[in-house]
């Protein structure tokens, strides 16, 4: 039985517009910085406000795609054109893989990794779209799987989920050389898999079987595993070299903040000593500008979205709805974790950004689309939560139904 609509969830609406504020402030402060930087290194022409303007348009472009994803176009719709857009996203990342080989100027490259199509004015990103199409996509397979009694059948099941998941991570990790993305992906993966149904010794044969594979591509990577030896440099106190340069950075912002931070427009790993200050490394130049204070209550933000968020995957009483809101947060967790155990030498250095904050306009419009669908869910929660076991019940009813049907007839 529908739920019938009621208010959405405040905390996640107000959580996503306080985050895009507050890194709308802290481009402001250091952006003009950056542009300095870029100039005397490089020899561009940057406007000091070019960065600024930059995240203006990325900010009214995902306050759009939000409102469009939370009043606008319902997840029903969208739900039903799963798997055109995950053939869409896969064929957006293959193409972006032939231009770069091919040398072609429509391939944007930068530090040898081409990761963005070169549209004139703007870039995009396919492997953003892939992340929203694949949460779609597993959040339709698994329900469907589910209510079909084939959760865990080599087959019907699987192999599918192999082929697909397997391109995905071909076409980010190797193709594309992005680990940060990769991770991502991963995390979305196993979230959404863990709420599925799958048995408990196949998820662990997975995740096992996953962790060697990672760990394969790590150590037959020169560049990976230097960043892998400047982490336990950074660990074990080794004498400072390039390879730990940008942990050791981030760490001095975060340490000089102390508590209050040193006010916005007073950093000084922004002008130039911390690389990637407005997209990687933004949690560290906000330590150093706010302070742990600052830090602790971004966090809180986060983990207010977070938590509202698997409150309404547990009130939702629809299978596909609650492996989507999974997805979604499993996407959020993993981007925010690995941001910030990396800024804090908890993880090596690996290039992802912090949601809603980094500098950067596919990024954020895409996860500002999703959680504009999950607020949109959340209009249709229950008031009690939905336990695990009925909803698997509801499957294997529906599932022999489905079967008796095709016995009589």
């Amino acid at each position: 039985m529908k739920n019938r609509k009621h208010k959405s969830d405040l905390a996640i609406l107000f959580s996503t517009l306080g985050l895009m504020a507050l890194g709308l402030i802290i481009i402001y402060a250091i952006g003009p910085m950056r542009a300095n930087v870029l100039n005397n290194t490089y020899g561009t022409d940057y406007d000091s406000n070019f960065f600024f303007l930059g995240q203006l348009r990325s900010v009214g472009l995902s306050l759009v795609a939000f409102f469009l994803a939370f009043k606008v176009i319902p997840y029903q719709y969208i739900k039903k054109y799963a798997k055109p857009l995950m053939i869409i996203s896969l064929i957006l990342s293959a193409l972006l893989w032939v231009l770069a080989l091919s040398g072609s100027s429509l391939a944007k490259c930068e530090l040898g990794e081409c990761r963005w199509y070169n549209l004139g004015p703007v870039s995009f990103q396919p492997a953003e779209l892939l992340k929203l199409s694949l949460v779609i996509y597993l959040a339709d397979f698994l329900a469907r799987k589910r209510e079909e009694g084939n959760i865990g059948k080599w087959q019907e099941f699987w192999l599918p989920l192999l082929i697909v998941c397997g391109a995905s991570l071909f076409l980010v990790v190797i193709a594309q050389g992005d680990l940060g993305t990769g991770v991502a992906l991963i995390a979305i993966i196993f979230g959404m898999l863990l709420v599925s149904g799958v048995p408990t010794r196949q998820y662990l044969i997975m995740v096992a079987l996953v962790l060697a594979i990672a760990v394969g591509a790590v150590v037959t990577s020169s560049h990976r595993m230097e960043r892998v030896n400047a982490w336990l440099d950074t660990l074990t106190g080794q004498e400072s070299s390039d390879s730990t340069y940008h942990v050791e950075n981030a760490m001095l912002a975060i340490g000089t903040g102390g508590l209050t931070g040193v006010g916005i427009g007073n950093s000084v790993q922004a002008t130039g000593y911390l690389p990637e200050s407005i997209n990687d490394s933004v949690f560290a130049i906000m330590g150093e500008t706010f302070g742990f204070i600052g830090l602790f209550l971004v966090l809180a933000v986060f983990g207010a979205m977070l938590i509202r968020m698997l409150k309404v995957a547990e009130h939702t009483a629809n299978n596909n709805d609650r492996l989507f809101i999974t997805g979604v947060f499993a996407w959020t967790l993993a981007q925010v974790v690995v941001n910030i155990a990396a800024m804090t030498s908890l993880v090596p250095v690996t290039g992802i950004t912090l949601p809603l904050l980094s500098y950067g306009g596919t990024s954020m419009v895409f996860i500002a689309f999703a959680l504009g669908l999950v607020l949109q869910l959340s209009c249709y929660t229950s008031r009690e939560g939905i336990k695990h076991e009925d909803i698997s019940s509801r499957g294997r009813l529906r599932g022999a139904h489905h079967a008796s049907r095709r016995r009589s007839s």
